[in-house]
C-alpha cells in the first residue's frame, strides 16, 4: 500500500508539475492524478469528480491532495475530502514539492505531508541573495 496523490489546480498546472517531476525522476512511483479546474467548471461536479478520484487513489494508506492557491476554487472544493479520514490537503504546490513527494513515496501519509511541505519551502530561494553570499 502507498499513499495516493491528487493534484487539484487551475488549468493544467498540476498535470504539468506531475509530468515534469515524472520525467525528471524517470517514473511516477505513486498512484497520482491531476484534476484541472477551469473558471467555467461547476464546483459541485468537480467535488463529485474529486470524490471519485479519491476512492480510486486511496488503497488504504491515505490520500495527499496538493492544490495551487489557498482560498481559490481548487482548495475550496476539497471540503468534502477534508472530512474524511486519512486525507491531507496542502496548498501552494510547486515543482520541488512534487519531486519531494515522489522521492519519498514509501512514507506514511503524515510523514509524506511533512516532506511535501518542507520540499515546497526549501525549494524557494532568493537567487540574488544566494549568489552574493
Amino acid at each position: 500500500m502507498s499513499v495516493g496523490i491528487l493534484l487539484i489546480t487551475h488549468n493544467r498546472i498540476g498535470a504539468e508539475l506531475l509530468e515534469t517531476a515524472t520525467r525528471m525522476l524517470g517514473c511516477c512511483p505513486l498512484a497520482a492524478v491531476a484534476i484541472d479546474v477551469h473558471e467555467q467548471d461547476d464546483p459541485d461536479q468537480l467535488r463529485r469528480q474529486i470524490l471519485e478520484c479519491a476512492e480510486r487513489l486511496d488503497d488504504g494508506a491515505g490520500l495527499l491532495v496538493l492544490t495551487d492557491l489557498y482560498g481559490a476554487t481548487p482548495t475550496n472544493i476539497t471540503d468534502a475530502l477534508c472530512r474524511r479520514g486519512h486525507v491531507r490537503v496542502l496548498s501552494g504546490v510547486n515543482l520541488p514539492m512534487v519531486v519531494r513527494v515522489l522521492n519519498y513515496c514509501q512514507l506514511e501519509l503524515a510523514a509524506l505531508a511533512e516532506k511535501a511541505l518542507s520540499g515546497g519551502r526549501d525549494g524557494v530561494f532568493g537567487c540574488n541573495e544566494e549568489r552574493l553570499s
